[in-house]
């Protein structure tokens, strides 16, 4: 499926405001309430809307401190990364993982409630996790810019 630039306002616009309502939706982009409603559910039947979720501020819910966990593994054999990724995807505290190319295997964005919080993750989950040979924290002061939304 081709985008088209309507297509591509409705995304941007829905990155942005994902509660918009349909008519305050089709009214944005020129489109009759119906038109616009097709094309949305087009976009998610076509998976270019992957799902709708509610973006919580770590900092009121407790979890100020982000980390970036870099990740080596004593292997790169599928059955050593399949095991790491099977268990790195059960912490709730990591947020993203990433297979990487460089000098780290893995790099984990993990959220704490502070540097003794980190030390509890570190020590119940991380040291834990299989096939690792090393692993480097670096805790971000501060967040200077982030989003969520794609250039489309």
């Amino acid at each position: 499926m081709q985008l088209d630039e309507t297509d591509r306002r409705i995304l941007r616009i829905m990155q942005n405001q994902g509660r918009i309502s349909n008519a305050e939706l089709s009214e944005a982009v020129a489109l009759s309430a119906s038109a616009c409603h097709r094309r949305v559910q087009r976009l998610e039947q076509e998976g270019f809307i992957r799902q709708y979720v509610t973006l919580l501020d770590a900092r009121k819910m407790g979890m100020p401190t982000t980390v970036f966990v870099e990740i080596t593994l004593q292997a790169q054999a599928d059955e050593v990364l399949d095991a790491f990724e099977k268990a790195v995807s059960r912490i709730p505290d990591v947020l993203e993982c990433h297979l990487m190319a460089g000098t780290a295997d893995y790099i984990l964005k993990v959220v704490a409630e502070n540097t003794d919080d980190f030390a509890r993750i570190h020590r119940q989950h991380l040291a834990r996790l299989p096939g690792v040979t090393q692993m480097q924290s670096s805790f971000a002061l501060r967040t200077v810019f982030k989003t969520t939304a794609l250039p489309v």
